[in-house]
């Protein structure tokens, strides 16, 4: 099992950042040829930062569309950000002071993680149009998450595997030195969730998280008047 996952992640790992990294790449060169900013938005790039950090990291627009939705959303967003700095400590040593310090608000986040996923998956069963809506993916990502939330707190409260010995193998693998991992079935099964996570990502649509951060509706200055907005291959037009 310990060459099984080994070989996983580095599978996993190879197609989580080259994938990603070409989606980004396809975002980036994806031509705006309109100016078509969310209004009311900022004139000035420096609004337009600050409206990018509100939308990211306090959901700005779907907290005026759905408070429901928001607060599931916003719940497991968060929970899953503390989660995943908290694991962090699997792959350096020594552990930092400061993910030292916030170690036991990422165990308890796992718990509002799992409740943000809760909520969102029963809102596909309740509410008519989401269900209308909802396809077999959604689910079976909702599933997967929540599947990675449930076997991590089951380890964290439950049954506890040797983490000692589980960050030994991250940091092995990250030197190229394979080390055992712990035969524990939550563990197998957390970690063969967070694999298969890495290997959808790029062709999912969680791609949304970097994908805000290229949407010409938030990322565009209100200023048609100002600025002449003009697309890059606009311009080696109008230059020819």
């Amino acid at each position: 099992m310990t060459l099984f996952f080994a070989i996983l992640f580095y599978l996993a790992f190879v197609i989580f950042t080259v994938g990603l990294g070409y989606k980004i790449y396809d975002f980036a060169r994806t031509p705006a040829p309109l100016s078509i900013p969310t209004t009311p938005a900022p004139t000035t790039t420096a609004g337009v930062t600050f409206r990018m950090a509100r939308e990211v990291i306090l959901f700005e627009s779907l907290f005026k569309g759905n408070l429901w939705i928001w607060l599931f959303g916003w719940m497991f967003h968060m929970g899953l950000f503390l989660v995943l700095v908290r694991h962090l400590r699997y792959f350096v040593d020594p552990v930092w002071g400061w993910l030292a310090f916030i170690q036991p608000f990422g165990k308890y986040a796992g718990f509002m993680m799992a409740a943000g996923l809760a909520g969102l998956w029963a809102r596909r069963f309740l509410v008519e149009r989401i269900r209308y809506i909802s396809t077999p993916s959604d689910h079976l990502m909702l599933a997967m998450l929540l599947g990675i939330g449930l076997t991590g707190l089951s380890m964290s409260f439950l049954s506890h595997t040797d983490i000692i010995s589980v960050k030994a193998f991250f940091l092995g693998l990250m030197a190229f030195d394979i080390q055992p991992l712990p035969a524990h079935p939550a563990l197998f099964i957390h970690l063969s969730l967070v694999a298969l996570l890495m290997i959808i990502f790029p062709f999912s649509k969680l791609l949304h998280a970097p994908g805000v951060f290229f949407s010409p509706t938030r990322n565009q200055a209100d200023n048609p008047r100002e600025v002449r907005h003009l697309a890059p291959w606009a311009a080696q037009i109008e230059k020819s």
